[in-house]
């Protein structure tokens, strides 16, 4: 397993193949749902990436929407996406805007490729008027009764998510020390796909680029979770049986208010 940050400039053009056959919705009605509440006209996602979720907040009303990212590539792709964004180069532990600035501040997916997620969440309170909110929304791969195959098949992938990964819980306390009251944790998805025998091989998130996790694999140790899993399809038809590839995991929302 690699040690180095994925570089997300050379997978930022076939990045979206993700959203092929849909993105959580739930993700896209929380988000929605949450801006509707605040009344939002100021929205930054910080880890924006192609600007997926960011383009899906455009109004009515009429917003100012914008996005940071590390990646000059993928901002790219998110400018390409939507001309009219307000994108920024730049690190989370740094966000270089005014303070209370921004009426709803948000991640999604992103917070466990931040290099320092603490000072994120301390940068983000300073940038939040009073009343406003920081989301957080993304998995924690400790959720008891979440699977995925990956884990499985690729050795190291799950302890070094456990290592990336914050808890919910550690995020709760970051919010508590950054001020923020009160914050609500929910459920906003939980996402079902088990793949069926060999249609395992035609998922999009098993493509080297398409997550994180697969991408720090070196070329020899992600061809070595492909084998394995050409030996297990080989072994179940063998036998007569269709193999279930498990993918079951939980999307949550973490939100902390800016006291008025």
């Amino acid at each position: 397993m690699s040690g180095t940050p994925v570089d997300y400039d050379q997978l930022a053009a076939t990045y979206d193949r993700r959203f092929a056959q849909g993105a959580p919705r739930g993700v896209a009605i929380a988000l929605r749902a949450l801006a509707r509440q605040l009344d939002a006209r100021r929205i930054l996602e910080v880890g924006c990436g192609t600007g997926y979720w960011l383009a899906g907040l455009a109004g009515p009303p009429p917003r100012s929407l914008c996005g940071l990212d590390l990646s000059t590539g993928m901002l790219a792709q998110a400018r390409s996406r939507e001309p009219s964004l307000c994108l920024v180069q730049g690190r989370a532990s740094h966000l270089p805007f005014p303070p209370a600035s921004f009426d709803l501040v948000y991640c999604v997916n992103a917070i466990h490729h931040f290099e320092r997620p603490a000072a994120f969440i301390a940068e983000a309170r300073r940038l939040i008027r009073p009343g406003g909110v920081l989301a957080v929304v993304g998995s924690d791969p400790r959720q008891p009764g979440d699977r995925w195959y990956v884990y499985d098949y690729f050795p190291g992938t799950y302890k070094t998510d456990l290592n990336r990964f914050p808890s919910w819980g550690t995020m709760l306390d970051w919010m508590v020390a950054a001020g923020f009251e009160p914050i609500q944790w929910k459920l906003v998805e939980k996402v079902v796909s088990d793949k069926v025998g060999r249609a395992v091989l035609a998922d999009p998130f098993l493509a080297k680029g398409a997550v994180s996790q697969l991408a720090l694999l070196s070329d020899e140790a992600y061809a070595a979770g492909l084998d394995r899993i050409e030996a297990a399809l080989a072994g179940a038809e063998a036998m007569g049986k269709m193999l279930a590839f498990p993918v079951t995991f939980a999307l949550a929302m973490l939100a902390g208010r800016v006291p008025p």
